[in-house]
């Protein structure tokens, strides 16, 4: 049976994530390719929230060259998106894998 500190120190842990995914909601990362040709802003949660592609990039000859900088700059921030949520929850759970979590 859990004792009143260990539950105690779970429900802060609790709120503390709670807090951090919050903010992981409001926070933006932006990454870009084709040296700024296509620029991704993406959430903590790894949600787009923006794509914007500068008229130079737009060639209707070569579609799969505006398709590969747009595809790079979704990964990049992506995985700009994912490093700053592991940041910001490893540091509350001292490295713990928790379930659900990045």
């Amino acid at each position: 049976m859990m004792n009143k500190a260990m539950l105690r120190q779970a429900q802060q842990l609790q709120a503390k994530l709670a807090k951090a995914q919050e903010e992981l909601e409001k926070a933006t990362v932006q990454a870009s390719s084709g040296g700024g040709a296509v620029t991704v802003v993406v959430s903590g949660q790894q949600k787009i929230i923006s794509i914007k592609i500068s008229p130079e990039a737009v060639d209707p000859k070569d579609v799969s060259m505006l398709e590969d900088l747009v595809m790079a700059a979704i990964n990049e921030g992506l995985e700009k998106s994912r490093e700053l949520a592991a940041s910001q929850l490893g540091a509350i759970t001292g490295g713990l894998k928790i379930p659900g979590m990045p």
